[in-house]
Parts: C-alpha cells; sequence; structure tokens
C-alpha cells in the first residue's frame, strides 16, 4: 500500500539552508516545499486574455504566475487584473516580469505596483552606463515602499556587458586561466550577488530578494547555480532560459534542474518551454509538477504506474485505461484538493500482463492486471494489497474505473475522515 504521507516527501537529501521570501501567500525558500510558476505569454493589456491564461495556469497547479509589464497599457491593466482574478476565486501571486523602463512604470502606476506580489528585476537591462545604478535603486525604493520582494533575475542573452568586459580583461591580464565561458558563467555570478548587495545597501531585507540565474545550456546552469549556492544564502529560483519545444525542452529542463534538485538546490522551479503553435500553455506547470513529484519532493496528482509493454502485450486496452485513469485524475484534481484532502497520495497501478501486472498492482493502492496475449480473459484487481475481485467481459475498463472513483470516495471523503478522526485513527 502507497503511503499517506500528505503534501510532499520527506527527502534523503540535505536542502541548502536559505532565507524564507513571502510572495503573496506563498512561501519561497526558508525550508517550505518547492514551489511551481509558471508566465503568460498573452498581452498583458489584454485583461480578458491575461485573466483567462492565469486562471488556467492556477487551475493546473501554478502557484505563481509572472506577467509582462512592458508599457504603460500594461501597467495599467494590472489592478483590474488582479481584481478579476480575486472575484473569480484565483488568490495566485502575479510577478510582474520588468525590463528597460520599470522604473518607470511602477513611478507612474502606483495601483500597478501595489497589486503586484513581486517585481522582477533583469540587472543586465534595468539601465545602461550612469543611469543604471539610479534606475535599479528607483524599482527596489518602490519595493521597499509597496513591502513587496524582488527576483533579481540575470540572464546570460541580456548580461551586463560592463562586467563581463571588466572580467574579461581582467582574465586576459592574468594569463588568460579561464576560458571565456568560465569568465562569463562567473560574470552571471557576480551580477546576481553584486545587484542583491546593491539592494540591500538601499534598504531591501534579504527576506525580500530572490535571486536566479538563467542560461540556456545545462552544464552551464549546474555550475552557475552550484556557485551561486555556495556564495549566496538567498533563495534561489531555476530556470533553464530558452529550453525549446517538446521533448528537447523537457528533457533538457528536467536534466539541470533534477540535478540541482537533487542537491539541494532550488526553492522555485519554471520550466520555460516554446509550446507548439495553438499548445496547451499548462503543459510547462505539468512538466514541473511531474519533475518534483518523480523526484519524491512534493505531491500533485496521483501517480499511475504503466507497463510499457511488450511481446506479451498486443492489445491496447492498458494502454487506453492507464491514459483514461491518468486524464481523469489529472481533470479533477482542481475539485478533489478541495473534496478529498490527501488523494495526492494515491497511486494507481494498469499492468498489461501476468508477468509483473500483479506484483505492481499490490504495491499500489488500487491496482488492475490486464490480461497479456494468449492468457486468460481475465483481470484481477488489488485494493491495499489483496485482491477482491476478477473483472471479465468488455465492460473491465468502465468498471475500473468506476471502482477506483469509489476507492477514493471511501478513504478520502469527509465523511470517513471525520470517522477516523471520531475514533482515534
Amino acid at each position: 500500500m502507497a503511503s499517506e504521507t500528505p503534501g510532499y516527501f520527506s527527502h534523503p537529501f540535505d536542502r541548502r539552508t536559505s532565507i524564507g521570501v513571502m510572495v503573496g501567500g506563498v512561501m519561497v525558500g526558508g525550508g517550505a516545499p518547492v514551489v511551481v510558476q509558471s508566465m503568460t505569454n498573452t498581452d498583458t493589456a489584454d485583461v480578458d486574455g491575461t485573466v483567462a491564461q492565469v486562471a488556467t495556469l492556477h487551475r493546473a497547479g501554478s502557484e505563481i504566475v509572472r506577467i509582462t509589464v512592458d508599457r504603460d497599457e500594461a501597467a495599467a491593466a494590472v489592478p483590474k487584473i488582479r481584481e478579476r482574478l480575486d472575484r473569480l476565486g484565483h488568490d495566485v501571486p502575479l510577478v510582474g516580469d520588468f525590463h528597460y523602463i520599470g522604473h518607470k512604470l511602477l513611478a507612474d502606476h502606483p495601483a500597478c505596483a501595489e497589486a503586484l506580489a513581486k517585481y522582477r528585476i533583469n540587472p543586465g537591462n534595468v539601465g545602461f552606463k550612469d543611469k543604471k545604478d539610479k534606475q535599479f535603486a528607483d524599482i527596489v525604493e518602490m519595493a521597499i515602499r509597496y513591502d513587496k520582494p524582488v527576483r533579481i533575475g540575470v540572464n546570460w542573452g541580456s548580461l551586463d556587458q560592463e562586467l563581463l568586459t571588466t572580467l574579461m580583461d581582467r582574465n586576459q591580464a592574468e594569463g588568460s586561466k579561464l576560458t571565456a565561458q568560465q569568465v562569463m558563467r562567473e560574470a552571471i555570478v557576480q551580477s546576481a550577488l553584486i545587484s542583491a548587495t546593491l539592494a540591500e545597501e538601499i534598504g531591501l531585507p534579504r527576506s525580500k530578494i530572490i535571486l536566479s540565474a538563467k542560461v540556456s545550456q545545462v552544464q552551464d546552469l549546474i555550475a552557475v547555480y552550484t556557485e551561486l549556492a555556495k556564495r549566496s544564502d538567498h533563495a534561489l529560483h531555476l530556470g533553464l532560459t530558452e529550453a525549446g519545444m517538446g521533448t528537447k525542452g523537457v528533457v533538457a529542463s528536467s536534466a539541470a534542474m533534477g540535478i540541482l534538485l537533487q542537491q539541494g538546490i532550488g526553492d522555485t522551479i519554471r520550466i520555460s518551454l516554446t509550446p507548439e503553435p495553438g499548445g496547451d500553455r499548462t503543459r510547462e506547470v505539468q512538466v514541473a509538477q511531474e519533475l518534483l513529484q518523480t523526484m519524491g519532493f512534493r505531491q500533485f496528482v496521483p501517480i499511475v504506474a504503466a507497463c510499457p509493454g511488450c511481446g506479451r502485450t498486443t492489445s491496447t486496452v492498458f494502454q487506453e485505461l492507464a491514459q483514461t485513469i491518468q486524464n481523469d485524475l489529472r481533470a479533477n484534481m482542481p475539485v478533489w484538493r478541495e473534496k478529498y484532502p490527501g488523494v495526492e497520495a494515491l497511486q494507481v497501478a494498469v499492468m498489461g500482463c501476468i508477468v509483473n501486472g500483479p506484483g505492481e498492482s499490490k504495491h499500489a493502492d488500487i491496482g488492475i492486471s490486464l490480461p497479456g496475449t494468449g492468457e486468460t480473459p481475465s483481470a484481477p484487481v488489488f485494493v491495499d494489497g489483496k485482491k477482491v475481485t476478477t473483472l471479465r467481459g468488455p465492460g473491465i475498463a468502465g468498471e475500473f474505473q468506476k471502482m477506483v472513483a469509489e476507492y477514493i470516495e471511501n478513504r478520502f471523503g469527509m465523511g470517513k475522515q471525520q470517522v477516523n478522526r471520531a475514533v482515534g485513527q
């Protein structure tokens, strides 16, 4: 029988100690579970479209959503978006993504500054030459005024060129001890740390600062965040920028962040996938959740174990049933999280033949072993490790779906939990 531990699993490796930062009502760092976040791709000035996408991302499980604030029309729309989301019951924190003129937009639109839960600053384009520190300071002072945290988000594609040039010149003067790639990595780390120090000198508390240092190559990301984690105790936002589309983006992000998370590095993550034309934006949320759940850090959706299939499973029935069960569980989670507390811990097995089917099904909370090629056309069902029935005939899939629903109601339903509390279980 699967573990009943709710929320997230204990992890055998130590998490890096970081300073906790409250973003709206969500704690990032400070030992809190790793937070999943995402970003819209709508024109923020389009209130209806942005509200709809934020709501969709929130329903999918995004715990923080970032929106672009790039001009006056977008800044003016932010408080309207916040008000509309609140009326719809979506209390997800909104992060304003500022580039180039964030200092001006926050000053000119105080309602926007108030409505946002966090400001993202890119030290590579907050200003240039003599204007850089002044414009950076202006945004930090706005964060102090409105009691908001900031994410100092360095990105290798917009890296501070003055800092990079300084480090390149210094390396050359010292006999080029470092490669150009190593210098670039050091520039990214220094940009984040120097900016954090400057923000603190201006008066922003350490408990209001999150750092990120995004690059597009897996080995660079691992190296940069490993170094950043050694030299800072700020909460860290992980993300592989420009990860790409489809399988490539999923694999690259998972490889990089999986290694860092295993080392205890990372307090919040975003999987930056390029969606297919007309594709579902929630895919990045699902991948982030599955990464954390697969690694045993958190639980979001009941797990469906299913075999990959082989020559013994020429029928596609078990594949179709596994997909149906998984899709049904994910689709119902927004309601079930409230109706069935702890349902995230559920484990279901849908197996395709007698070799591993019964054993895998016994280890799940509820499992079915469908007949393989040449096997008796029957499907034993196991509940909490015990065989409870054998299904036969063309209605096996529908009957098992019904059994899963009944199991969830019986185990996680409020009535059952109240009885358990009453008898001290």
